[in-house]
């Protein structure tokens, strides 16, 4: 990518658009919901919308007006009531939280503060704090999602402009069932040296990317495609929740700890199965990738197809890299260095779900691999870790607390917003997260 187009990407004027549009995103997902339900039930996966709205207005504050601009707090009780470090998930219930105005409020003043160090252009320091509170407060709105999802709630209404956001004149989800399908088979990629992780010439990455660095890969065959409903129904049907054989031992014992029988959206009615999309039950669509699954049925799922879990470096190889020569330059993402568009990638959350796996074909990988980036996270087999050289960046909790007891992620789903994402990407969860907007590909287990 060229010097220009990654200083455009960090401009004033366009570190004033993201800052905008994260705000409009995160009241686009709460404004319906009523003064009960920004509190929510007491559940270990989600934290209550309210508490969530003042986290967001507490983070931009500390990092970009606190931390880099050395201003005093615009609440004397933020840190108290918002620091997600100090405050226990289980207690955020029953803090003395402000009212939805008086939150709203404080989320309006910090925004605008934040605007106007932009507008009167940031020292580097503070782009990059903004870019760092922007791309928390993204993955905040696929939190709030997943919240809206698991407490089956409405289906939000996103509005926006920009290359990911639908046509007026069409649906993209009418659209997938008379224009998609399956995609079925695998592509070969060779072994070689391949440099796992992100370079230097990016704008913005996490410190988990940091730094690429040379692995030595086999050669494996990788689906083209996400496994898709049609696809996990058998293995669901064919009683792969009950054998045994096919999970790990940890794997079991949730299994048989949370009762599971299959996804967790999912109901038998009469001969076919319905799954839950927010507060509708919906025919399964059969082409499109099988959502909210954790790592554990995922597993499964490979050791009764005969099949595997790609490791984060074969994803990345596969999504990154071109026919020629595995160690070449990296691609941004799977189609080349142009930023996604609707023609690429099922993303920005404006389609509010997936498409089917055989739609997108401009966005395939050079080796044919097709929604590398888009529709849903995908599990990798690999343990979160740190590359060689881990330095923890200022945002010290983001990362380094996690290593070891959660598993990696690669590639974005429908929800997530196009500006966090390239094929070095890592998400991460425990293997038991089911709420979240996770699918998985497979590979052969031998080439």
């Amino acid at each position: 990518m060229s010097d220009n187009r990654l200083e455009a990407q960090t401009s004033p004027a366009t570190l004033a658009d993201w800052v905008a549009d994260a705000g409009k995103r995160t009241l686009d997902l709460v404004a319906d919901l009523s003064d009960e339900q920004l509190l929510g039930p007491r559940l270990a996966t989600i934290n209550p919308p309210l508490w969530e709205i003042g986290h967001l207005a507490w983070f931009m504050e500390k990092w970009v007006l606190r931390h880099a601009g050395g201003r005093a707090p615009l609440r004397a009780d933020a840190d108290a009531l918002y620091d997600s470090a100090a405050v226990a998930h289980a207690t955020r219930w029953d803090l003395p939280l402000p009212s939805r105005t008086d939150t709203l409020d404080y989320l309006r003043r910090v925004r605008e503060c934040v605007l106007e160090v932009v507008g009167r252009g940031p020292s580097p320091t503070e782009k990059y704090f903004v870019l760092l509170s922007v791309f928390h407060e993204d993955m905040h709105g696929e939190a709030f999602l997943y919240t809206r999802q698991t407490l089956g709630y409405l289906r939000p209404a996103l509005t926006g402009s920009g290359p990911l956001a639908p046509r007026a004149e069409s649906d993209s989800r009418s659209e997938s069932a008379t224009t998609g399908g399956p995609l079925p088979g695998d592509v070969e990629i060779p072994g070689g040296t391949f440099l796992l992780g992100a370079d230097s010439a990016e704008p913005f990455v996490f410190d988990n990317e940091k730094w690429s660095h040379p692995v030595d890969l086999r050669p494996f065959a990788i689906a083209r495609a996400p496994v898709t409903q049609s696809q996990f129904a058998e293995f669901v049907e064919a009683g792969g929740y009950a054998r045994r054989e096919l999970w790990t031992p940890i794997g079991w014992r949730w299994r048989e700890e949370a009762d599971a029988q299959h996804p967790v959206y999912w109901k038998r009615d009469g001969g076919r199965w319905l799954r839950r999309d927010f507060d509708e039950w919906v025919p399964l669509e059969a082409h499109q990738p099988v959502i909210h699954v954790n790592w554990h049925e995922a597993d499964a799922y490979c050791r009764w197809a005969g099949r595997r879990l790609p490791t984060e470096a074969e994803w990345e190889a596969a999504a990154a890299t071109r026919r020629a020569d595995l160690s070449a330059p990296k691609r941004r993402f799977p189609w080349g260095d142009r930023p996604p568009d609707a023609t690429r990638a099922q993303l920005d959350g404006y389609c509010l779900g997936c498409c089917d796996v055989s739609e997108r074909p401009a966005g395939d990988s050079d080796w044919g691999c097709r929604q590398m980036i888009g529709g849903v996270w995908e599990w990798t087999a690999s343990d979160f870790g740190p590359y060689p050289g881990f330095v923890a960046d200022p945002y010290r909790e983001y990362s380094q607390p996690w290593f070891g007891t959660h598993k990696v992620l690669r590639g974005g789903a429908w929800p997530t917003r196009a500006r966090l994402l390239r094929n070095t990407w890592r998400n991460f969860y425990t293997p038991d997260r089911r709420d979240v907007w996770a699918g998985f590909r497979t590979c052969a287990l031998e080439v």
